[in-house]
């Protein structure tokens, strides 16, 4: 989730979370049990990179609320199955009133499951690959407000050069820093927030 749109900075709640997570029990209960857990997992990994690309332009909680129907429509981010996509399949995505359907997005998840299927061939598997932009271990940021957490990185710029290079799409760098956000490559919940401490160890 990279913390874009309406934001609360107002973090010193009584459960102490981050400001975004309170506008949508949905939201809440994705920063409370999932955003910023470190993932490890290559189909989670890549579901979580198309997710964020398909919200380019758009909230989270749109993503978020159309989670479960991407899953289904896209073979839960099988990305074997993904690759053998036709046009007849791609006709059928535009059609699915339960994901956002803009054929560009489409068709680069498509392209982006053959890049990632490569990347896995080389490295042994993405999770090796997508870690290595923070050394193989979460980045723990020490944020006190929202305003203080950037929208883009050095790490960020270095993962989106790389993916692009690699055929990836609708991964620039603001992209790629919810991503990593999200994945817990990075824990940039802010300080007070009690996940800030759990992730922290």
């Amino acid at each position: 989730m990279g913390i874009r749109g309406k934001q609360n900075d107002n973090c010193e709640l009584s459960v102490h979370s981050c400001g975004w997570s309170t506008s949508d029990p949905l939201y809440l209960e994705y920063h409370d049990e999932e955003w910023g857990n470190p993932v490890h997992d290559d189909r989670k990994l890549f579901e979580m990179l198309v997710l964020e690309g398909a919200q380019a332009g758009l909230s989270w909680i749109t993503i978020l609320k159309k989670r479960e129907n991407y899953r289904r429509a896209f073979d839960r981010f099988d990305a074997k199955r993904i690759v053998r996509y036709d046009r007849r399949k791609v006709q059928q995505l535009l059609s699915n009133v339960g994901i956002v359907r803009n054929r560009l997005k489409i068709e680069a998840t498509i392209g982006n499951a053959k890049a990632f299927l490569a990347v896995q061939k080389e490295f042994g598997s993405f999770d090796r690959y997508i870690w290595q932009f923070v050394d193989g271990k979460p980045r723990v940021n020490r944020w006190r407000t929202l305003k203080q957490i950037p929208s883009k990185t050095r790490e960020s710029d270095a993962m989106s050069k790389d993916l692009k290079e690699r055929g990836f799409r609708f991964v620039g760098s603001t992209i790629c820093y919810a991503f990593m956000q999200a994945v817990g490559m990075l824990n940039d919940h802010v300080t007070s927030c009690f996940r800030h401490r759990e992730l922290s160890g």
